[in-house]
């Protein structure tokens, strides 16, 4: 059957959309995650969100919505324990991960239905669960999640990337820390259908660790994690509709395996770097100057030397080949 297909059928359109409102709002939040040292986060995020989920299947309400107030308020104490109590960040993230998981164990239990059968559809994703309420809901929270990432992008980058320079020139750091980290809490909500409570980390960081590999500054950067987050997204369901295994992990299987060809790529990019530079530096047993027999060309803000084919250009000791 081909992929085009797949849009006959309610169920998948629904999916494929979650899968793109996932794909982008994971790695715009994760790329400010990267930047602060806290990749696991996102799964202490989910192991709340997972105590609301089962608050929201003992008491009958909309399991999204007690998912995404657990999650936030668990977001909000854990910022406040880490800027200002004596918990380290390690010790505060462990009390979120285990506080979630027991407190979601204990709310199920008391549930006079026992475990839901859906349960492993918010644990793992589940392309079928994503009725047309939900993609309303994850819609509009993943719209607040990009708009606001992208008009706050300069200032959550400077108090991720060096919080004491962004306090001496006034940014307000615990309130954007405060606001990244209900950012992320809402993310993981609007993940937990499509990629699951358990696994939403993996789509928010390693699309970013695959964009570093490949890029030297923020934006490209960015660009290409969300690439790479809506693709990985988007043919992980589409696989896990013809494979019949859960979207989450099959979306996460794709992302490490294009995380690995990444690497192997930048790892042949870097090599074959390092021999063109040794290859530059064994060509000259001499200085390039005026007279030294090779031709000079004007190169931006300095001079090149046509060499055996090549524009060689010296930078401080040794050669440089374009």
């Amino acid at each position: 059957m081909p992929v085009i297909e797949l849009l006959q059928y309610d169920f998948m359109r629904r999916a494929l959309v979650a899968g793109l409102l996932v794909g982008l709002a994971a790695p715009v939040v994760g790329i400010f995650l990267v930047q602060r040292r806290l990749a696991l986060i996102g799964d202490g995020m989910g192991h709340v969100a997972l105590a609301g989920v089962a608050a929201g299947v003992l008491t009958g309400a909309a399991p999204v919505w007690t998912a995404l107030v657990a999650a936030v308020g668990g977001a909000i104490a854990i910022e406040l324990i880490r800027a200002r109590g004596r918990t380290s960040g390690d010790i505060a993230l462990a009390v979120l991960f285990y506080g979630g998981i027991a407190g979601g164990v204990v709310l199920i239990s008391l549930s006079p239905t026992g475990t839901p059968a859906n349960l492993n559809a918010y644990l793992f994703g589940a392309i079928t669960t994503t009725s047309r309420a939900d993609l309303v809901t994850f819609a509009v929270l993943a719209g607040v999640v990009l708009v606001t990432s992208l008009l706050l992008a300069r200032r959550l980058f400077a108090v991720s990337n060096d919080p004491e320079y962004a306090r001496a020139v006034g940014l307000p750091v615990l309130s954007l820390n405060l606001l990244l980290a209900v950012l992320t809490a809402v993310t993981v909500v609007v993940s937990m259908r499509v990629v699951g409570l358990l696994l939403i980390s993996a789509l928010m960081i390693l699309p970013n660790a695959i964009a570093q590999l490949l890029c030297h500054s923020f934006r490209a950067s960015l660009l290409a994690a969300v690439a790479t987050g809506v693709v990985v997204s988007v043919a992980g369901i589409s696989t896990s509709f013809y494979a019949n295994t859960p979207s989450g992990g099959t979306i996460v299987l794709f992302a490490i395996g294009v995380f690995v060809l990444a690497a192997l790529g930048a790892a042949v990019r870097d090599m074959v770097a390092r021999r063109r530079h040794a290859a530059a530096e064994v060509h000259h047993a001499h200085e390039h100057g005026a007279g030294c027999g090779h031709d000079a060309v004007a190169h931006d803000d300095h001079v090149d030397y046509l060499h055996e084919g090549h524009r060689h250009a010296q930078h401080v000791g040794h050669y440089d080949e374009h």
